[in-house]
């Protein structure tokens, strides 16, 4: 007989009843049912109860161990009765009669519960992660995240794509996120960055004639938590293809995610294709580029009708090139109470609005609302019409500069959904994001610059670069969308060296910074570069989708916390000196302000430098010196 186990906690069935078996794992609960004690054994796959006769010899002992200690039993399999069957587990139908126990961990006071899913504060969860990972629901959400990764690497490998691996230490990227530096101990002053993505290398892949790759690829960004990202590091299914159009990546994606979803979930999935939003749409009519489409809410977009009306107020602002947009809100007449319109506007005003206009009209067809009274028969049946208004339905506006109203109200039309439970949580909605500017106009230098991903292909090519204004200029860039998510950037690549110089000198940048900053990319594009795009959706929210959790942490095994830090292996540390100085780094304290230049310090270093290394030369076959100092 096996040591620890001769089988899991949750393999056991009825079939099994009189085998001598041995089972390892975790007290889950001890329960005390006059004198015979009852333990459910847990570990990775299931519970199994164990059942000890107060005549055993180590029957004494078990006073001694509390939940989550760590115990090997060997007995008999018996049957239980009909009456105490337990339909909840897969082991329901046995018991284990045991016969013989083995400490094989012991544990101290736990710092919170497991079994009763203790709602504990997260930072004590977080330094306890080994612990909380124990919890079933945690524990279940990272097997599910394993087994995805499994079935999208089956997947691709299916769809003809291979795996490679690219470089972790490497050299800053233009994604646009902060980088985490890397210092050099060999190149003293010298950093290398973690990648924010492989995009230089998966492009350079390409170039080497690979045409399909992709990788389960970490990524590295200094980026602030929100609930559907973690600060830090994060894992994104990154691939790439030679001798594509935007139409055979999605085509490509649209087959994965229809596939993989539904062996995860039992919610509706989106079937291929999936809808395609241009991106000033999305803005105009969800005041997103994320929209969650399970709500049946949008915008429309009301102003012309309301440039010519006698409401001052909104014809004003659409003189002054604003926009009045409209909602829709269908049977809430009669139904919901004056507070709760009261409540909206208010939420309007929170998010900037100056207010939040409506009108009504009845069941029976009475129209009501202060708007209503600066406005014709003929605009009140325009509007009637434009906005397909019913009886039973409400009409809220929104009116303010153009990206402001889009911006207010696309948080508002959510505000709607969520109070009136319009959002449907049976169903994965998908859809592509298409058709992004590709530059856009700084708010604070009013300069041209890249919306995005400087490296998109230009729609038009080197004709709507010289010939059109930057602003009207689109690209091959593309979004996808779930359920108000986004899973992923991707586009088709600018490899044609002339483009990108033209492309990047809209953006403000000479043809030597170019070469400066992408000098491997345009090299590379100069010797046979083929058309090629691809995308990278994130494994991270694929997964917190499918578990349906609250925040991105719910399904990583180790996350930081909202401030980037490691609360269990107390990540990021102070450095020894020995370290610093074989870097060659300084801490410096954020309120000291340099006298010198980063160029003029470097050169000291070097000078510094330089002297130690003839110290060596001219002392070479003696005995090492100390350490040099900084």
């Amino acid at each position: 007989m096996h040591q620890f186990r001769t089988h899991t906690c949750g393999q056991l069935r009825k079939s099994d009843v009189g085998s001598l078996v041995r089972l390892s794992g975790w007290i889950n609960s001890v329960r005390d049912h006059g004198g015979v004690i009852f333990i459910d054994l847990r570990d990775h796959y299931g519970k199994t109860q164990i059942v000890i006769d107060p005549k055993m010899d180590f029957y004494q002992e078990l006073d001694r161990w509390r939940p989550e200690t760590c115990l090997c039993f060997t007995g008999h399999v018996v049957a239980r009765t009909p009456e105490t069957v337990n339909p909840k587990l897969a082991t329901g139908e046995i018991e284990i009669a045991a016969e013989a126990m083995e400490v094989l961990g012991e544990t101290e006071q736990i710092p919170f519960q497991i079994v009763k899913d203790e709602d504990a504060p997260e930072a004590l969860r977080l330094k306890y992660r080994f612990l909380d990972l124990r919890r079933e629901s945690l524990h279940q959400h990272i097997v599910m995240r394993s087994e995805l990764i499994r079935e999208l690497r089956k997947k691709m490998w299916d769809m003809g794509f291979l795996e490679y691996q690219t470089p972790i230490l490497t050299s800053s990227s233009p994604e646009g996120a902060r980088d985490y530096l890397v210092p050099s101990r060999v190149h003293p002053g010298q950093f290398y960055a973690l990648p924010q993505a492989p995009q230089q290398f998966k492009q350079l892949l390409m170039v080497a004639g690979f045409d399909r790759y992709f990788q389960i690829a970490p990524c590295f960004r200094d980026e602030d938590a929100r609930a559907d990202r973690s600060p830090g590091e994060f894992y994104q299914l990154d691939c790439e293809m030679s001798f594509v159009t935007q139409d055979d990546v999605f085509a490509v994606m649209e087959e994965l995610l229809t596939e993989i979803f539904p062996k995860f979930t039992t919610k509706k999935v989106t079937p291929a294709p999936f809808p395609r939003i241009p991106y000033r749409e999305a803005m105009s009519r969800y005041g997103t580029d994320k929209p969650d489409l399970r709500n049946p809410l949008f915008m429309i977009d009301l102003s012309a009708l309301f440039e010519k009306s006698g409401f001052k107020a909104f014809a004003s602002t659409v003189k002054n090139g604003g926009s009045v947009k409209g909602i829709r809100v269908p049977g809430v007449v009669g139904v919901q109470p004056r507070t709760w319109y009261d409540k909206m506007e208010a939420f309007a005003k929170e998010n900037g609005s100056k207010g939040l206009g409506y009108i009504t009209w009845s069941k029976e067809g009475e129209l009501k609302g202060p708007i209503a009274k600066f406005m014709t028969p003929e605009e009140l049946d325009e509007l009637k019409k434009q906005g397909s208004i019913e009886n039973g339905d409400a009409l809220f506006f929104v009116a303010d500069k153009t990206a402001a109203a889009n911006a207010i109200g696309g948080k508002v039309l959510t505000r709607f959904a969520e109070t009136l439970n319009l959002i449907s949580n049976d169903e994965f909605r998908f859809c592509w994001i298409v058709d992004f500017p590709m530059f856009e106009l700084d708010e604070e230098t009013g300069k041209i610059i890249f919306s995005h991903n400087p490296f998109s292909m230009p729609q038009g090519g080197m004709d709507a670069l010289l010939n059109k204004d930057p602003l009207d200029i689109l690209a091959y860039q593309y979004d996808i969308v779930c359920n108000g998510i986004e899973l992923s950037s991707g586009a088709i690549r600018n490899h044609q060296p002339e483009l990108m110089y033209k492309a990047f000198e809209i953006a403000g940048y000479s043809r030597e910074t170019v070469d400066e900053k992408f000098g491997g990319m345009i090299h590379a594009f100069k010797l046979g570069a083929p058309p090629h795009g691809g995308i990278a959706p994130g494994v991270d929210r694929m997964a917190m989708l499918l578990a349906d959790a609250p925040n991105i942490r719910e399904i990583i095994a180790f996350p930081f916390n909202q401030q980037a830090q490691d609360l269990m292996m107390n990540a990021p540390a102070p450095a020894e000196m020995k370290q610093l100085r074989e870097l060659r780094i300084i801490p410096v304290p954020p309120e000291l302000k340099f006298t010198e230049t980063y160029k003029e310090i470097m050169e000291k270093a070097e000078k510094v430098r330089a002297a130690e290394a003839a110290a060596a030369a001219a002392a070479a076959g003696s005995a090492p010196s100390a350490e040099p100092s900084l």
